[in-house]
């Protein structure tokens, strides 16, 4: 029985991918744009509320330069979109982008990113989450998840109490390491994808994607096992990134040829 009730809400998720991702991927998508960018604004104002947010002009127009040059290629619904970006006082290695336009950069990632074009990939990584849609895919699979569990509960209770507890960590377990890491995983090489897409496009050498995840993998120090991981490790990153490598040079050398490259320089201090 409990079989049969895992099964049931599996294929429910799948009877509802009704959308697809810019690389092809089917999605379950429950929520509309509407309520995610609420959700997202909710939680920028909240980080920045409680994140100390950077003064430094000269840091902050790097930013700014980087961000608004990965925009402007962006497809016309996330150009017409206004969007923010702040760069909060961190040594943390990070940055992020919300639903509705939000991005952070944390200055410790400027000091590991060393060229803009590695910022870049940090940031046009950070955008594709959202043109992709994975805050409202994770959000989704999640309601379904909790579905999952809720009925192995149920089902649980006609095998005694003695077992409801064992079985209910199997299904937990299993719930993590089948369904949500992995899909999370998927979420950073689409990423990936799209983010060295946009990089290139936009003029920034994509060959330093990889030079990033180099200094990423030195600075985070021996990584975890993969199957364990939300993330990729590095190693499959720069995989991935090599075998888009062709096209996003085609496209980085058109930008090149017609002599139009972002101007953006990273401050000395930095």
């Amino acid at each position: 029985m409990i079989k049969k009730l895992w099964v049931s809400a599996i294929c429910t998720v799948l009877l509802v991918a009704c959308a697809e991702s810019p690389t092809g991927r089917r999605q379950v998508m429950l929520y509309d744009n509407q309520q995610l960018s609420t959700m997202g604004a909710q939680t920028f104002e909240e980080m920045k509320a409680a994140e100390k947010i950077s003064n430094d002009a000269e840091i902050n127009r790097y930013v700014l330069c980087v961000s608004n040059a990965l925009l402007k290629v962006t497809p016309d619904e996330y150009q017409q979109q206004s969007w923010e970006i702040v760069v909060f006082d961190s040594e943390q290695v990070n940055a992020f982008a919300l639903p509705g336009g939000k991005i952070g950069v944390y200055t410790g990632l400027l000091k590991v990113a060393e060229t803009p074009a590695q910022l870049a990939a940090v940031v046009g990584h950070e955008i594709a989450h959202v043109m992709a849609g994975h805050s409202n895919e994770r959000l989704s699979t999640n309601q379904f998840l909790q579905m999952a569990l809720a009925l192995g509960d149920a089902g649980s209770k006609a095998y005694g109490v003695q077992y409801q507890q064992e079985l209910m960590a199997a299904l937990g377990v299993g719930a993590q390491l089948g369904v949500a890491l992995p899909f999370s995983r998927a979420h950073e090489t689409e990423s990936d994808i799209i983010g060295l897409e946009l990089m290139s496009k936009a003029g920034f050498d994509p060959s330093e994607a990889v030079n990033l995840w180099r200094n990423m993998a030195k600075a985070s120090g021996p990584a975890g096992p993969q199957f364990l991981s939300s993330h990729p490790v590095p190693e499959t990153r720069i995989t991935t990134l090599q075998d888009m490598m062709p096209e996003a040079n085609g496209f980085y050398t058109q930008r090149k040829a017609a002599g139009n490259l972002p101007s953006c320089r990273k401050p000395a201090k930095l």
